[in-house]
């Protein structure tokens, strides 16, 4: 507990969490507002998946506040001294991972919760009542993928200790990579199946059950993993965990 409360510390007296923070819930709420406010008059109907749009955003900018909890540290100097203090590095950076992981479950379902509320003030006569787990998971759910994307992005700071190339990698590898794997002729769409942030998306989305109208799937899921949701979440769980383990073991064995 003590070493949670010192990351804590650490992590609260810098300014990019609160920011980061900001930030996040803009983005969310503003893209649900702006799907949600252009939906029906010719256009489909609100969704409660369509409450939640931005949360890809989301997920980028709480990757970068997870990134930097690490970098700066190792920037200015100060994870030599959290070493020198704690000779077990794994236990301080577990701690970093884990209060990193809260913050981001925090945001994630102030977020989540704060866009499936405009989308009801914004559209009240439109079916976006959590009537189903499916519903449920499409929104409580968002924290849970901000929690496990900030643990990987920790990974990534362990890993690369510079706050601009593990951004860059984080930004591309989420915005961009996953879906040019696609592209790539006769096994794109095979390895595109696997990718993390892709099943993530499967546990957030499944097979469309929160996108439909009047129970009628309104169009194709958006995630084409085979696995079902509780794996897809075991699935992007247990790739997070594995990065942090290597990047915890890689810490352990070179220069603070």
């Amino acid at each position: 507990m003590t070493l949670l409360a010192v990351e804590r510390i650490k992590l609260f007296t810098t300014r990019s969490p609160w920011w980061c923070a900001l930030v996040t819930l803009v983005l969310t709420i503003g893209f649900s507002a702006l799907i949600v406010g252009n939906s029906g008059d010719g256009e489909p109907s609100a969704t409660v998946a369509s409450t939640q749009f931005g949360y890809g955003f989301g997920t980028a900018v709480i990757m970068v506040l997870a990134a930097l909890s690490v970098t700066t540290e190792y920037r200015f100097g100060t994870m030599r001294t959290t070493f020198q203090a704690i000779p077990r590095r794994g236990r301080a950076l577990l701690s970093k991972a884990v209060v990193v992981a809260l913050l981001g479950l925090v945001i994630g379902e102030v977020s989540a919760f704060g866009s499936w509320a405009v989308g009801i003030l914004l559209k009240p006569e439109a079916e976006l009542a959590l009537n189903s787990a499916a519903d449920w998971v499409n929104v409580a759910g968002v924290g849970v993928v901000y929690a496990l994307a900030a643990v990987l992005a920790v990974a990534v700071g362990i890993l690369l200790r510079h706050s601009a190339g593990a951004i860059a990698l984080l930004l591309i590898y989420a915005l961009a990579v996953e879906g040019l794997v696609q592209l790539i002729p006769g096994v794109g769409n095979d390895i595109h199946q696997w990718m993390p942030f892709n099943v993530a998306e499967k546990f957030l989305s499944g097979d469309g059950a929160s996108n439909a109208v009047d129970g009628v799937a309104a169009g194709a899921p958006l995630s084409d993993s085979p696995l079902s949701q509780a794996w897809a979440l075991a699935y992007f769980a247990g790739v997070v965990l594995v990065l942090l383990t290597v990047a915890i073991g890689v810490a352990k064995k070179r220069d603070a």
